[in-house]
């Protein structure tokens, strides 16, 4: 199982299926709803006999009880590991016959049962798919096994001051709350890990009402909807409504916390709260965040700190926009002693995109990619599943690939100075550093930015 622990990543398949249409709009999608309550999503494509097929719950890391944290982690491996008729190692080498990828993932907000087969397979393997979640095995000596294997690479990522300052990072700004853990959990957590912690998470969260399939390839909507109804029929129920928690925020001043480590270089993390997926203003957001610090080279963070400071190995900015709000956070990689200038650089730069309006050349770039990269976002097959679940999930909207367009191209200057001085606080600040405080010397006071 592949995760990305800080943003959710859409897993790309294969390079053959790059034929699929490559323009948004030739993506059509027809929803409707099975008798167990799941919405199913499907886009019909004919091109190349296979399918891709994606399950989406409300079983997340989000979802992990106070304590537990990796649960749904652990469970979504568990649910890997056979049925209760076939084994893993039996369960595998029928997938690997067919060349059939068949697993299930999780990211922050939820989990993901996904398939992928030739169209002369598409029975069996979406039989195999369903089984693993309406007959899971879930059986000790494998939930055993998963546990250690998460516990082994959380304590390799231990090694990497990136993943540590994320930690820390999560942890100071969201606390006990559902996004206050990476999806992984920690040691102390996992090491708790019961099995019967596990069929408890699948039990309660494994439900059909409220889940997503997305589906796409060569099948027939009316066709895959009478095979889903009876290959899923052992599931239904809702899973309970999770209260939202309180919107992160971050006192005034700069909250630094200094992790000190052997490093060749400084892993640094600047943030504060940030916003849902819902929030009206994301799509200006996306233009600000392209020209601040998402852009690549093309960012300021990128010209100032790395290219015109030499001050960074590399520098960005994001929102993780998720169902509850997330964090607003700049990423660092610096030379320990050039710590304390780069993130006042990084100051400066975020008190300038609030100050001055943006030239016309860097709002024209910025858009002119968000909305020259969108298609291809969507152009293979299990990108148009994570794609169509995420529609859903967030109410985007069955049009919505011929609106992003619009929503890009209707972003001013005059809006991306608004949406940088509502959701940027340069002035209240948690600052994450892995680093050599011997040679680094970190401390907040070094960070007063030079605004004029």
């Amino acid at each position: 199982m592949i995760r990305n622990r800080f943003l959710l990543v859409v897993l790309s398949f294969t390079a053959l299926l790059a034929i699929l249409p490559r323009h948004a709009a030739a993506l059509e999608i027809k929803r409707s709803q099975l008798s167990n309550g799941a919405i199913l999503l499907v886009s019909e494509q004919h091109q190349l006999p296979m399918i891709s097929l994606a399950i989406s719950f409300d079983a997340g890391a989000r979802r992990d009880p106070h304590g537990k944290a990796g649960l749904a982690a652990l469970t979504a491996d568990a649910l890997e590991q056979g049925t209760k008729d076939l084994s893993a190692d039996e369960f595998n080498k029928k997938t690997d016959f067919m060349g059939s990828s068949v697993g299930v993932e999780t990211d922050h907000d939820y989990a993901s049962a996904t398939m992928t087969s030739l169209k002369k397979y598409e029975d069996e393997t979406l039989h195999m798919l369903a089984q693993i979640l309406v007959n899971p095995g879930l059986r000790d000596a494998d939930i055993a096994r998963k546990k250690a294997d998460q516990i082994a690479g959380i304590n390799a990522e231990q090694e990497q001051p990136g993943y540590v300052a994320q930690v820390a990072f999560l942890k100071q700004l969201f606390g006990d709350g559902p996004y206050g853990h990476p999806i992984n959990g920690v040691t102390e957590t996992v090491t708790t890990l019961t099995p019967d912690d596990v069929r408890n998470f699948y039990r309660d969260h494994y439900k059909t009402g409220g889940a997503v399939i997305a589906v796409t390839g060569d099948v027939k909507e009316d066709e895959i909807k009478a095979k889903l109804e009876k290959e899923l029929a052992g599931l239904s129920g809702t899973v309970s409504p999770q209260a939202e928690p309180p919107q992160p925020t971050v006192a005034a001043g700069i909250h630094l916390d200094v992790i000190d480590r052997t490093v060749a270089q400084a892993n640094l993390i600047l943030g504060s709260g940030g916003i849902a997926r819902s929030n009206p203003d994301y799509y200006k957001l996306q233009v600000m965040n392209y020209i601040l610090g998402g852009g690549g080279f093309a960012s300021r963070l990128m010209k100032v700190v790395r290219s015109k400071g030499g001050l960074a190995y590399g520098v960005s900015s994001g929102f993780q926009a998720w169902k509850f709000p997330g964090a607003f956070l700049v990423v660092l990689q610096t030379k320990n002693k050039s710590a304390n200038d780069a993130v006042k650089m990084i100051l400066e730069q975020l008190h300038e995109i609030q100050d001055k309006p943006v030239s016309d050349d860097e709002l024209n770039a910025a858009k002119r990619f968000l909305v020259g990269s969108f298609p291809l976002k969507i152009d293979r097959q299990s990108q148009i599943t994570g794609f169509m679940l995420g529609i859903e999930l967030n109410n985007l909207g069955l049009d919505f690939a011929d609106r992003y367009p619009k929503l890009i191209d209707a972003v001013t200057a005059a809006d991306v100075q608004e949406v940088a001085r509502k959701y940027i606080h340069p002035e209240a600040l948690n600052v994450i550093a892995v680093t050599n405080q011997a040679e680094a010397k970190v401390a907040a006071a070094s960070f007063a930015p030079n605004v004029h």
